[in-house]
């Protein structure tokens, strides 16, 4: 897939922003919170952290491109999310707001609801951790998986 510059996908319609957040697997990861999905940067996982899917993460909030940022602090931004890991694929859509900050430097959090921190991503999600298919769940208990978290924004 080709982007320019400024994030903007060369292949998707005009307009639409891309981005993706790497990560990898922990034996861990359990997947069974019901109202979030969450990605760190960072390095270890408890059994208390069962929204998050992915650790060691490229990026946290903070590093998201401007054009990302900007696309996502958008009320009426249609937002598309692929968790990809093991060749499997599952797509949750969301929706930005006005109100995101999009400044962690560790963490990138998808809310099924309409709260917002630092943290959060995109609210309004159609699925939360418990609903991403066991399959990928299982790949991602790997710590040897690569998962990718693709953001797809289109600018309304």
């Amino acid at each position: 897939m080709k982007e320019w510059a400024d994030g903007v996908s060369a292949d998707r319609p005009r307009g639409t922003v891309v981005e993706r957040i790497r990560f990898h697997g922990h034996r861990m990861v359990r997947s069974l919170h019901r109202n979030t999905i969450e990605v760190t940067m960072e390095e270890h996982l408890t059994e208390n952290g069962d929204c998050i899917i992915g650790v060691g993460a490229d990026k946290g909030c903070a590093g998201l491109s401007e054009a990302l940022k900007g696309a996502l602090k958008r009320d009426q931004a249609m937002v598309t999310l692929r968790i990809s890991a093991g060749g499997e694929t599952f797509e949750i859509s969301a929706r930005g707001a006005r109100a995101l900050e999009l400044s962690h430097p560790l963490d990138i959090v998808i809310r099924k609801s309409g709260f917002t921190s630092n943290r959060t991503l995109a609210v309004g999600a159609s699925a939360a951790a418990v609903d991403i298919p066991r399959s990928i769940v299982s790949k991602l208990k790997n710590p040897l998986t690569t998962g990718v978290l693709e953001v797809e924004v289109e600018r309304v």
